[in-house]
Formats: C-alpha cells, sequence, structure tokens
C-alpha cells in the first residue's frame, strides 16, 4: 500500500462499461482531497494497474466478464493483504456480497448512491475502517447465522431455476431422485420458501444463483 500520510486519497476504479467508469471518474474529480490514479476495464487489468500503482483505495465492480470482482479482490490481496476495496454493484444480492466481504471488500455500495455516500465510504475505508450499509450488514448476519445452503443443496437450486425436472436434476447431479427431494426440502426450509418457483426467485434476488 501507499506509504503517503498526506495528499489526495489515490483512487482505482475497476469498472468494464466505460460510460460508468468515466462517470464515476468525473464524479471524484469534483471532489477535493481525492484523485483517480488508473482505470482498468478488467479484473486482469486491475491487478496489474494494482501493483503498478499501489492505490489507496480501489472501487471494484462486483460482476465484470471473465474475471470477476469476487476473484479479482482475491488476487490482489494475495499480494497486497491490506488492500482496501470497495464493491460497487447494480444488484444487492447477500450471497454476492457475502463473497465479497469474505475475499476481503471493506465496503459495498450500490451503483445509483449519491455522491456524498460515495465519497465517505472512500474516506472511511481508507483510514481502515469497514463502509456496509444496515441492511446489507443485517442480511450478512442472517447469511452467517447457521442456514447457509449446502454446496450441494446449492447445486439442486440453480438447476431448479433452470427448470429441471427432478428426474433431470438427478441425471444430471449423479444423485437418487429421493436425494433430490430431500435436498429440495432442505432448501425451501433454509429459503423461507414454499414451492421451486419461490425459491428459484428468492435464490436470483439473493444473488445465489445468476442466470444472465
Amino acid at each position: 500500500m501507499s506509504e503517503q500520510t498526506e495528499g489526495p486519497i489515490r483512487i482505482l476504479i475497476v469498472e468494464d462499461h466505460q460510460v460508468v467508469r468515466q462517470g464515476f471518474v468525473a464524479l471524484l474529480r469534483m471532489v477535493g482531497g481525492m484523485e483517480v490514479i488508473a482505470e482498468a476495464s478488467s479484473g486482469a487489468q486491475a491487478v496489474e494497474l494494482f501493483r503498478l500503482h499501489k492505490p489507496d483505495v480501489t472501487l471494484m465492480d462486483l460482476r465484470m466478464p471473465g474475471m470477476g470482482g469476487v476473484e479479482t479482490i482475491t488476487a490482489i490481496r494475495a499480494e497486497f493483504p491490506d488492500a482496501r476495496v470497495i464493491v460497487l454493484t447494480t444488484f444487492d444480492g447477500d450471497e454476492d456480497i457475502y463473497r465479497a466481504i469474505q475475499a476481503g471488500a471493506r465496503g459495498y455500495l450500490l451503483k445509483g448512491m449519491g455522491i456524498d455516500e460515495l465519497v465517505e465510504a472512500i474516506e472511511t475505508v481508507h483510514r481502515g475502517r469497514s463502509k456496509i450499509p444496515a441492511a446489507i450488514a443485517e442480511r450478512l448476519a442472517e447469511r452467517l447465522s447457521g442456514n447457509a445452503l449446502t454446496e450441494r443443496e446449492t447445486e439442486v437450486l440453480k438447476t431448479i431455476a433452470l427448470g429441471k425436472s427432478n428426474k433431470e436434476i438427478a441425471s444430471a447431479l449423479f444423485i437418487s431422485e429421493a436425494t433430490v427431494k430431500t435436498h429440495i426440502n432442505n432448501l425451501l426450509s433454509k429459503l423461507g420458501a414454499t414451492d421451486r418457483t419461490q425459491a428459484a426467485r428468492i435464490a436470483q434476488q439473493r444473488g445465489i444463483v445468476h442466470l444472465d
């Protein structure tokens, strides 16, 4: 990390959409005490630019093609454990949040936030503190409460979201239909869903399953 104690907060912006990236650059140029020192359009480029510039704070798009935000954070922090990253996304699925925080993100913001909220988050994270909105923190606590889906339940849920029957799920995962039914009953209970359709909808809302 940068050793400077004075001067502007040096920021790396990682965002694959050029218009969105330029929007953040334009916003931050209007803020005193902050300087965008590099821009990356992909995860791989972000890792290279982080090595080169060692920014104070990185704004990281969560969902990018190829090397996504979680993978990029993991790669950066493998080399720079003190890297301070704020995740930016248009989607507030709690599974995505959980994975990002697990990877080492210090903050989480939706892209529709106001400039004041963005500046506050950057300043907070730069000071070594976390900036996670209360509603998101609450969902994270629920995620850690013991009701997390197992890896197999998540696999079954993904196939349900794709519209597969129990027989097709059993064939795809090399398990019996009876085992499929057991997994479905368990995941319905954990998700608080009454049927497969509701479970699939909840899975997409929470970011457990992505169909795009």
